[in-house]
C-alpha cells in the first residue's frame, strides 16, 4: 500500500529496492513499537461472551498508561512468549482474518480505515476481527494462557 500510494510515478525497475526499503521500516517500527494496547485489549474481550457485531473492544475499554511497564526480566520473557504464540496464531487463521486483525490492532486503524483498505464494508471489518479474536483467545487458552 506505501509502495503504491507515495511512488506511483516511479519507474518499474525501482519497486523491488523501494519495497524492501518500506518492508524493513515498517518492521522497525513494529519493533520499536513499546505499546501493545490493542493487542491486549482485543484477547482480554475475546475470552468473554460479547454480541458479534456490536462491540468493539477498542472503542470500549481503556487501559492504563502503566500497563506497558514491566517489573523484571521474566515478566519481559513471559510477554516474548506470549507474542510468538500469538503470531503462530495468526499464521493460521485465514488471509481475510488476519488482514482485519492485523490492520485494526496491529496498525490501529479505525474500523472505517479498515473497511477502506480492505475494499469491504465496516460490518465485514468486525466480523473478521471478531472471528479473529476468538481464534487468537482459543489458540492460546489451548496452550494455557488465559487472563
Amino acid at each position: 500500500m506505501k509502495l503504491a500510494e507515495k511512488y506511483p510515478d516511479k519507474p518499474a525497475e525501482e519497486f523491488p529496492m523501494l519495497f524492501q526499503r518500506i518492508l524493513q521500516n515498517t518492521i522497525r517500527d513494529y519493533y520499536r513499537r513499546q505499546k501493545v494496547r490493542s493487542l491486549w485489549t482485543t484477547l482480554l474481550s475475546a475470552l468473554t461472551p460479547q454480541q458479534e457485531d456490536e462491540h468493539d473492544p477498542l472503542e470500549t475499554l481503556e487501559v492504563a498508561d502503566e500497563s506497558n511497564s514491566f517489573k523484571g526480566p521474566a515478566e519481559t520473557l513471559e510477554r516474548s512468549q506470549v507474542v510468538k504464540l500469538i503470531e503462530q496464531a495468526l499464521e493460521n487463521l485465514p488471509a481475510r482474518q488476519r488482514e482485519a486483525f492485523l490492520l485494526r490492532y496491529w496498525e490501529e486503524l479505525d474500523v472505517s480505515e479498515t473497511a477502506a483498505a480492505m475494499g469491504c464494508s465496516e460490518g465485514s471489518v468486525k466480523t473478521h476481527c471478531s472471528r479473529a479474536t476468538h481464534a487468537v483467545a482459543a489458540f492460546l487458552k489451548s496452550k494455557g494462557i488465559e487472563p
